[in-house]
């Protein structure tokens, strides 16, 4: 049988025609498929965190006072655990670090019977630094809800709960002319370390408050016989990374 050029022509048209539309659909399908890999309906939010903080001393005595910039720098990693279907409510827990500094007027030295001393500098005296460093390992422990899809990366975030901290070195250091008292063994100084946290914000960047339950010192106080039941309240932002 022999077909006429127009018939050729006309029937490789078609040819054409159908294998482009099957093509196509094809494409279409392998996208769909592809794309349906990349939702993980089992998603967590397991984050990597990096904050940074303004320190601030409460239940201050009357002649305590801060001076200059007192801050705090805090990193670590939280594994996310789910707690309904939607996957928005969940408990996180983590481990991390952090190291903070408080400029003040408090003195902290010891006597000649090895006794702790605890005074606040009158202003007549001239020194040039006296603060106290603290570094820390902390496992926050969180409830978490957020507006997160398994195929949206950037949510609105409410995280509250407690931080579990241990001071595993800290240093009080005075310094004036001609004279460096430095303290890194207060027995009156707590290690331990309990505070309430509350982050809220969107995406990468968020507002991170934090509130320390028990005082930095356990029966300490001034020589004029005042109690030292010195507490911090940390307000700063706090970057998350999926």
């Amino acid at each position: 049988m022999s077909y006429s050029k127009t018939t050729k022509r006309n029937i490789l048209l078609i040819a054409i025609t159908c294998l482009t539309i099957f093509t196509g659909q094809s494409q279409d399908s392998l996208t769909v498929e592809v794309d349906s890999l990349k939702i993980d309906t089992k998603y967590r939010e397991d984050q990597f965190y990096l904050g940074v903080t303004f320190n601030l001393l409460t239940n201050k005595p009357t002649s305590l006072s801060q001076n200059g910039f007192s801050g705090g720098l805090l990193l670590g990693y939280i594994r996310d655990m789910p707690l309904n279907s939607q996957r928005n409510i969940a408990l996180g827990i983590g481990a991390g670090f952090s190291m903070n500094t408080y400029n003040q007027n408090l003195f902290v030295g010891e006597d000649t019977q090895n006794q702790s001393i605890f005074d606040i500098i009158d202003s007549s005296v001239d020194y040039d630094k006296n603060w106290l460093s603290t570094y820390l390992v902390e496992m926050p422990i969180q409830l978490r809800w957020r507006t997160s899809t398994a195929a949206n990366y950037k949510f609105w975030r409410v995280y509250t709960g407690l931080q579990l901290g241990y001071v595993y070195a800290y240093k009080f250091n005075f310094e004036e002319t001609g004279n460096q008292v430095v303290q890194t063994d207060v027995s009156e100084f707590d290690r331990y370390h309990l505070g309430l946290t509350f982050t809220f914000g969107y995406d990468t960047f968020n507002f991170h408050f934090y509130y320390n339950l028990n005082p930095f010192f356990k029966d300490g106080t001034l020589v004029n016989g005042e109690a030292l039941e010195l507490n911090s309240f940390k307000l700063g932002l706090m970057f998350y990374i999926l």
